[in-house]
Formats: C-alpha cells, structure tokens, sequence
C-alpha cells in the first residue's frame, strides 16, 4: 500500500514538475531577473541542496558514442533540477554553473586540477548547513548494451533512504529499468569525504547510443531534474510524517 502511495506520489510530482517546468524555463531563457527571483520562496528554509554537476572544463568526463563530454549534460541537468527547486522553494547551491573546473590557480597538470577540484567541491560542500547533496554524472561502460540511471550513496544510515527514493523515481521516467541503488566505491573520493546526506545520480548509459541521444534532449533532461526533485520533496515529506 505505501509503495503504490508513493508511487502516485511521483507520477503526479513529476507530471506537475514538468509542467511547470517548461513555464520556469521560458521564464529563465529570457533573462528576466526579477521572474525568476519570484520563484525562489523558501520552504524548506533549514536546508539547502548542493547540485553537483560532475567534472567541467579541461575534465570533460566520459564522452558519449557521438562525440559528446558528460560535463555539459551534467550541467544542462543540474541546472533545471535547481530551477525546479526553486519552484518549490527549496533552497540550493549549485558547484558550478558554466563549464569550468573548480581547482586553484596554482594546479598545473590535468592530474594536479582534477585533484585540486575535488577538494574545493568537498570544502564548498562542507561547509554549507543542513546539506543535501545530489551529483550529477553519467555513465559507460565499453558494451552498448548497457543503460539505464541509478543512484549512489555512502553513508547507508544518512543516505541510503534518499538514494531509494530518488532511483524510485528515476524507474518512472524509464519503467524498464530495474537498478537498485548501490553503496558507492570507496574510491570516489568526493562521496567518501564528505558528512552530509548525498546522492551521486548516474543519470545513463553515454555507450548506448538510444540512451545517448535521450541524454542529450532537454525534454528528457527535464524529466530526470523532475524525478530527481520529486524524490527530495516525497524524502523530507516521508521523514515529517506527511506521507
């Protein structure tokens, strides 16, 4: 009964995120600075989400079958997943909001900025109050058979719940996908140095052509933000006792 409850939950958060989704994005493509602060009330006034849109600048990330870096898809969806937020009022952070990578100045080699940018996110992070954290990556793997988004975690205790609800979600935008979230690689060393609740998101698979292209569309990056922000919201209403 509670899994088909919450089941109705998402399919109508998600239909209502798109929806006014598509209404929040027209506001913000044409840089009305005023429509969008309007959007912005809190409602969660003691929390703030961290939107971590993976990789950036030199660090490109995995690039897809047709040419194209994870670090601008993983941008394209933090972006609207913090548009959303804003329509709820939740209040958010994001790492990055154009295609640059977070390390100092003084870094030098690729190794050295890659490096250094994990750092400076884990520091960014750290030091936000009551954060959520939500990472955007995609997938590959050297078969293309693969695809399919699923959530990370680290902390079973602080995260796991978060991470159920959000692949939960997820399995809506794509009801053949059966993941289950998973304990993330102690070698993921942003995940794995920081203390607040997280989720890493591998939104799918960039080595599966049909995935590839779904990937690249903004209609469907929408719907992943929209699953994604869903999922936060049915999260804090569960631990308050409102659903």
């Amino acid at each position: 009964m509670k899994n088909a409850a919450w089941q109705k939950f998402f399919s109508r958060t998600l239909a209502l995120l798109v929806l006014l989704g598509g209404g929040a994005l027209f506001l913000l493509s044409r840089g009305d600075g005023e429509a969008c602060s309007a959007l912005s009330a809190a409602r969660f006034d003691t929390e703030t989400v961290v939107i971590d849109a993976g990789h950036g600048g030199e660090d490109g990330g995995a690039v897809s079958v047709t040419g194209v870096p994870e670090s601008g898809i993983n941008l394209a969806i933090a972006q609207k997943l913090d548009l959303l937020f804003g329509l709820y009022g939740v209040r958010t952070e994001l790492l990055r909001t154009e295609d640059i990578s977070l390390h100092d100045s003084s870094a030098e080699t690729l190794r050295e900025k890659k490096t250094s940018d994990l750092k400076n996110r884990v520091a960014r992070i750290e030091s936000v109050e009551n954060a959520t954290l939500i990472s955007i990556h995609q997938n590959i793997y050297q078969s293309a058979r693969y695809r399919g988004a699923q959530v990370f975690y680290a902390d079973s205790e602080t995260s796991l719940p978060l991470a159920q609800a959000a692949q939960d979600a997820l399995r809506l935008v794509d009801p053949d996908n059966t993941r289950k979230p998973a304990k993330i690689s102690e070698s993921v060393y942003l995940m794995n140095h920081i203390t607040c609740r997280a989720i890493l998101v591998e939104c799918g698979f960039l080595s599966n052509p049909e995935e590839d292209l779904l990937l690249q569309s903004p209609a469907y990056q929408l719907k992943l933000a929209g699953a994604l922000c869903g999922a936060y919201l049915q999260y804090q209403d569960s631990q308050q006792g409102v659903l």
